[in-house]
């Protein structure tokens, strides 16, 4: 991939992250079910303004946790002010990622890659990471925009995820988008 298709979403787009036309047309709690259950502790990778983080804590209930991970600081500004005072807040941890690490040593039960794997420098890496933090039946769920990742690089991460030891367990279809379900 170039440089180009490597660019982080910036900040200033957020707010065009989280509206009702995209909620209609990829529906985060219909998306997150096939993952997301009680009591569960979920990596939302690269959670921008949190439009999927909010879904994941009201689904994981008072027992589960989510953690928010950004590159960018501005992005999880966003995510605080909007929990700011909801039942939810305590649920949402918010983590500062690196460029090239996540950094998190907690394991979790799901770890959701929505639009976030085409921006990452080193795709490997980052999936040897993910692999170290979910659980031994953990679930990776990979989705990537079908206007920035081609059928062919989509193929490409699924073959890495394989050799590096993930089970494929479902694609399942996510509007504009190439997605697949992984067991650890």
């Amino acid at each position: 991939m170039t440089q180009m298709q490597r660019k982080v979403c910036p900040v200033e787009m957020a707010g065009h992250l989280g509206g009702r036309v995209r909620k209609w047309l990829q529906n985060p709690e219909k998306i997150l079910a096939r993952c997301v259950k009680e009591g569960m502790t979920v990596l939302d990778l690269g959670s921008g303004p949190g439009f999927f983080s909010v879904e994941a804590a009201k689904m994981v209930g008072k027992s589960g946790k989510v953690i928010a991970a950004d590159v960018q600081e501005g992005m999880l500004k966003i995510l605080k002010n909007k929990i700011k005072g909801k039942e939810i807040e305590d649920r949402i941890v918010l983590h500062k990622s690196e460029e090239d690490r996540i950094g998190i040593f907690e394991n979790v039960d799901c770890a959701l890659a929505f639009y976030v794997l085409h921006e990452v420098p080193d795709e490997e890496r980052l999936l040897k990471e993910l692999r170290s933090v979910l659980k031994e039946d953990g679930r990776l769920y990979m989705i990537e925009p079908k206007f920035h990742v081609s059928r062919k690089a989509f193929e490409e991460t699924l073959k890495k995820a394989k050799e590096l030891g993930f089970k494929p367990l479902d694609r399942p279809r996510v509007f504009l988008s190439r997605a697949a379900v992984f067991k650890r």
